[in-house]
C-alpha cells in the first residue's frame, strides 16, 4: 500500500525537506497532473535582479526546478552567494526540490545536425552520479540538449548504472531529437526505460515537436502509467517564450493527455522562460488558488 503523503499542491518548503524519494514521487502523483517544473540555465545571472533563476522560477509558481548546462563537478550558479555546499544553499533559498540534467552522449550517434561538445561534468557517468548523490540533488533527468548526440538507447543503458550510485528520482527522455533522428514514442524504448529502473518518463508536449499530438501523448501516458511510472510533458523547443495563448493551449493539451508534470524550458529571458509564462502555465494547469499558494508560501512554513 502506498504511503499517504500531502499532494504536492499543498506542500511547503518544510514538507519538501522532510520527504524522501518515494514520498516525493507519491506527492507528485497525488497532485493529479498539476505539477510545474521550470528548467533554468544554472550559470546565468539574471541581471538586474541579483537572485538565482531557481528563486525566480519558484516565485512565479514552479514546484520543481531543473538545472541545465551545469557542470556538476564545478557547480557555479549565477547570483548564488558563495558556499561550500551550493546545491544545499540553492535548495534552501528556492524552497523546492532541485534537479539537474545529465546527458548520455552516444559516440556512435548518427547525427542529422552538427554535433556540439558536451563537457564531461555535464555528461551521464559514474563520477557525476556520485557527485549528484553527495551534493543532495532530488532528481536527475537523463536527456539531451540540441545537437548533443544523445540517443534513447544510450539513455536506457545509463539508467542501471545511475541507479547504483544515485538514490533520488530518476527521470529520462528527450524533449526533441537532440540532433539524432529517432521515434521518441517508440514503445520498445519506453519499455526499456521502465524495465531499467526509471521513475518518470519525459516526452515532448503536443505541438512542440512535429507529429506529436494529444492522442500520441495520451497513448504513451496510459502505457507508462500502467507500468507504475509517471509522465512529464516538455516544452523544450523554445516555445516556452511564445505568447501566453500558446502556453495555455499546450497546457490544456497536456492535461487531456494525462501527464503528471508540466515542464517549461529555459529559453526566454536570461536563462529561463519568461516569468509570465511560468505563471500562465500554472494558471492554466491548476488555477488561481494553487498558483498563489506556491507563489506566496514562505520558505519558513
Amino acid at each position: 500500500m502506498e504511503q499517504k503523503v500531502k499532494r504536492l499542491l499543498d506542500c511547503t518548503a518544510q514538507d519538501f525537506q522532510r520527504m524522501n524519494c518515494q514520498e516525493l514521487l507519491q506527492s507528485i502523483k497525488a497532485a493529479e497532473g498539476r505539477v510545474i517544473m521550470s528548467e533554468v540555465q544554472a550559470t546565468v545571472n539574471p541581471v538586474p535582479f541579483n537572485v538565482t533563476n531557481a528563486e525566480i522560477a519558484r516565485a512565479f509558481s514552479a514546484d520543481l526546478v531543473l538545472l541545465n548546462k551545469l557542470d556538476v563537478q564545478q557547480p557555479f550558479i549565477g547570483a548564488l552567494p558563495e558556499s561550500e555546499h551550493p546545491i544545499q544553499l540553492l535548495k534552501k533559498l528556492a524552497g523546492c526540490p532541485i534537479g539537474v540534467n545529465l546527458e548520455p552522449v552516444d559516440p556512435n550517434a548518427e547525427m542529422v545536425s552538427e554535433s556540439k561538445l558536451i563537457p564531461k561534468g555535464r555528461q551521464a557517468n559514474r563520477e557525476n552520479y556520485q557527485k549528484c548523490q553527495e551534493d543532495g540533488y532530488d532528481f536527475i533527468l537523463l536527456t539531451g540538449n540540441p545537437s548533443s548526440g544523445v540517443t534513447s538507447k544510450k539513455i536506457s543503458e545509463s539508467i542501471k548504472e545511475m541507479r547504483r550510485y544515485f538514490k533520488g528520482i530518476i527521470m529520462v527522455g528527450k524533449m526533441h531529437t537532440a540532433g539524432v533522428e529517432e521515434d521518441l514514442f517508440d514503445q520498445n524504448i519506453l519499455k526499456s526505460f521502465i524495465d531499467n529502473g526509471a521513475d518518470i518518463i519525459l516526452l515532448p508536449a503536443p505541438g512542440t515537436v512535429p507529429g506529436v499530438t494529444i492522442d500520441k501523448l495520451a497513448q504513451a501516458s496510459q502505457y507508462i502509467h500502467a507500468r507504475n511510472c509517471l509522465v512529464i510533458s516538455a516544452i523544450g523547443t523554445s516555445q516556452e517564450a511564445s505568447e501566453k495563448e500558446t502556453i495555455q493551449q499546450i497546457a490544456l493539451w497536456n492535461k487531456m493527455a494525462g501527464v503528471d508534470i508540466h515542464h517549461i524550458g529555459a529559453t526566454g529571458y536570461a536563462g529561463m522562460a519568461p516569468y509570465e509564462n511560468i505563471y500562465t502555465l500554472s494558471m492554466a494547469v491548476r488555477g488561481l488558488r494553487h498558483t498563489v499558494h506556491r507563489m506566496a508560501a514562505s520558505n519558513d512554513r
